[in-house]
């Protein structure tokens, strides 16, 4: 009995007991600097001056400066969930002015190719999604207590995701938005920059490319390398481009109240080429022209 009440009081303790706060390791106000995997990681690294590490949970945190700006620079690794995880951590450990996406992803609207870097203007999740089951006509249908505000895919139905955030009611949503004021710093530095057009010399982009601000990016724990997919995408969504990590980072700057954009350049066009996925040949040359545009977007900041 005596140990019965003893471990209820322990349990009633350790319930009532505060969460222990993260410590900041560096209190300076950054500009969150990040990106999914290595080719865009080393491409901004060059960038990067009075360079001074830090290990957080196993991933690496670069602080510096960028155009005389400070960052912390950082890999989320591929996925929505890692995307969350290390933008999170960020957050908890840094003091962030703001978080920036640098990118590759696949390109959707017909009208971009390869090597254009796309700034959208809003964020969705477009594969929290319902897996309908088939009616005996050989449609699908999702749960009558489920909503589908998009159209479907097959048996794949969209849904709204749930959000909650200190100071507000829980919500449903869809659509993140980047934050207006980086947004038009994007549009004043688009019109200044040259982008590569050659991976070697006899490799090179059939279209010069460009920089697009605006629009909607769609962001699922999906590589898409599927035409018929691709364009459901662009005729839902009117996307411009879909890739695994920003609306997950969209999400979680939201959710935290931090100024978010994404810069992602079209490292191929997500099933929607004449041939085999492109990425492999033009991966370098997206990351170093998203790297570029970001690079010029930090510089032009406000101090």
């Amino acid at each position: 009995m005596l140990k019965t009440t003893i471990a209820a009081s322990l349990l009633a303790a350790l319930t009532c007991a505060p969460a222990l706060a993260a410590e900041t390791l560096d209190a300076t106000p950054r500009v969150a600097v990040m990106s999914a995997f290595a080719p865009e990681w080393i491409v901004l690294q060059e960038a990067l001056s009075e360079r001074k590490d830090y290990t957080v949970n196993g991933t690496t945190f670069a602080t510096g400066l960028i155009e005389g700006k400070p960052v912390v620079l950082f890999l989320t690794g591929v996925s929505m969930v890692n995307a969350a995880m290390t933008s999170q951590l960020a957050m908890d450990f840094f003091n962030l002015e703001s978080i920036v996406f640098s990118g590759i992803a696949g390109g959707v609207n017909p009208e971009r190719h390869i090597g254009d870097v796309i700034v959208p203007a809003q964020w969705g999740q477009y594969l929290d999604a319902i897996l309908a089951r088939e009616t005996a006509e050989g449609e699908f249908t999702p749960p009558p207590f489920l909503e589908a505000p998009f159209p479907n895919f097959g048996m794949i139905f969209p849904q709204n995701v749930g959000v909650a955030r200190e100071g507000a009611e829980p919500e449903e949503k869809f659509w993140f938005a980047v934050d207006p004021d980086l947004l038009a710093v994007a549009e004043k530095v688009a019109a200044d920059i040259n982008l590569e057009d050659c991976v070697e010399a006899n490799k090179c982009l059939t279209t010069a490319p460009g920089i697009y601000v605006g629009g909607n990016g769609v962001s699922g724990a999906a590589f898409v390398d599927n035409a018929a997919f691709r364009e459901y995408a662009f005729g839902t969504f009117e996307a411009q481009v879909l890739d695994m990590e920003s609306a997950a980072v969209a999400h979680v700057a939201y959710a935290n109240k931090v100024p978010f954009i994404a810069f992602r350049s079209l490292s191929d066009l997500a099933g929607g080429g004449e041939g085999e996925n492109e990425m492999g040949t033009f991966m370098g040359l997206a990351s170093a022209n998203s790297a570029a545009v970001v690079t010029a977007f930090i510089a032009a900041l406000p101090n």
